[in-house]
């Protein structure tokens, strides 16, 4: 199923996680044991979420770290459907082999 959309997964920690329940990045950074500015560059939209950061996430928010991963693929498709040019891109025939 296409999102529409979808947000940036800092922007998902953002909204449903640290704005509800009142968590400063400060905290959630040391809680992950990653640097508050690498915690930033996610939250800003700057970096993806990696694997690493993914079971970072499934340990200290919840969701398993596939659903975090599936967030940044879900986003990251749809930036590369709304940049990328395919008109030079071919099928190939597999039937004229």
């Amino acid at each position: 199923m296409t999102m529409h959309n979808p947000p940036h997964p800092g922007a998902f920690v953002r909204e449903v996680y640290l704005e509800p329940f009142n968590i400063s990045s400060r905290q959630l950074a040391s809680n992950l044991g990653v640097s508050p500015s690498t915690l930033s560059r996610v939250l800003k939209g700057e970096s993806g979420i990696s694997p690493e950061m993914a079971l970072r996430l499934s340990k200290v928010l919840g969701r398993t770290p596939e659903s975090w991963l599936a967030i940044q693929d879900m986003y990251d498709l749809w930036v590369a459907r709304n940049t990328l040019n395919l008109n030079d891109v071919r099928p190939l025939d597999f039937d004229a082999a």
